[in-house]
């Protein structure tokens, strides 16, 4: 069962969030990137370069077994997930931006999430062939991420109506079979998950607070707006574990790789909540609508 919902359930699953996030893209909300161009740039320097190198650094501090750092990093070149859309509404942050970076950052974690990840199984040596991330599986990632999205976004161009009609219906069947898929997973791995939780939950959850903490100061700092700031934090904050686990899992056939996205994947919701009390409480959010891609 552990097999087949690894290299079939979990893919699948993947499969149809990244369609339904698709559905909700046009080429507007890339196009929007140029609007606000500080806001994105800070925004992806942040979570393709600041975020790699204290990953790397807490890895090394915390002396993890070399799968368990791989993963790590793994975790850590992930994009920003869907979830943070929905946290940034709650906490009124810019979810136009959350769009655009969503979307711009799925398609450049098609190049720097394989590069971070080879780097990580060169520098940890955690398998004895070094295999890493080829190109046959670097375009095993560029079909998982993009092909579904590219044809939810041709969906809602051609089909508009029947895009927004399944918008909803997707988002459910991908919750119902992701949690399927991942219950079964780990019911079938329990004791390897139990065994190294403790090992896992500290650096997952410093990992979630600088994440939101640099998604948010940084901007900030640099004079970026509190709602702009605020979408930074979750996009930056909340990471993909999907796409880390399905990679870890059925590309690279590893379930131990998968287990820090899996730790992060549960806390981050908690974490990341806490969060955003935090920042509403420290400065006036402006009360104004969020600008919702059309």
């Amino acid at each position: 069962m552990g097999s087949a919902l690894t290299t079939i359930g979990l893919p699948v699953a993947l499969g149809i969030i990244m369609l339904g996030l698709g559905l909700s893209l046009t080429l507007a909300d890339f196009a929007r990137v140029l609007k606000q161009p500080k806001a994105v740039m800070v925004a992806l320097l942040c979570q393709l370069v600041l975020l790699p190198a204290i990953c790397f650094g807490l890895v090394l501090a915390f002396q993890l077994p070399p799968v368990l750092a791989v993963g790590m990093m793994m975790l850590a070149a992930s994009p920003g997930g869907t979830t943070a859309n929905l946290y940034s509404h709650l906490f009124r942050g810019d979810i136009a931006l959350n769009i655009s970076l969503t979307a711009v950052n799925s398609v450049i974690a098609v190049v720097t999430l394989p590069v971070i990840t080879n780097f990580a199984i060169w520098y940890f040596e955690p398998f004895d062939d070094q295999l890493g991330l080829q190109w046959a599986k670097a375009l095993e990632v560029f079909a998982i991420v993009l092909l579904p999205v590219a044809a939810g976004m041709l969906i809602r161009r051609f089909w508009p109506r029947f895009a927004q009609g399944m918008d909803k219906p997707v988002r459910i069947a991908s919750v119902i079979i992701l949690v399927v898929v991942i219950a079964g997973a780990v019911a079938s791995n329990w004791q390897l998950l139990v065994d190294k939780f403790a090992q896992l939950a500290l650096i997952t959850i410093l990992f979630c607070v600088i994440s939101l903490t640099i998604g948010y100061f940084v901007p900030r700092m640099l004079k970026i707006g509190a709602r702009q700031a605020i979408a930074s934090s979750f996009e930056i904050g909340i990471h993909n574990a999907t796409l880390a686990i399905v990679i870890a899992q059925s590309v690279l056939g590893s379930m131990e790789l998968s287990l820090p996205a899996a730790v992060y994947g549960v806390l981050m919701f908690f974490v990341a909540f806490g969060f955003g009390f935090l920042i509403r409480g420290k400065e006036r959010v402006p009360e104004e609508a969020t600008e919702v891609a059309s």
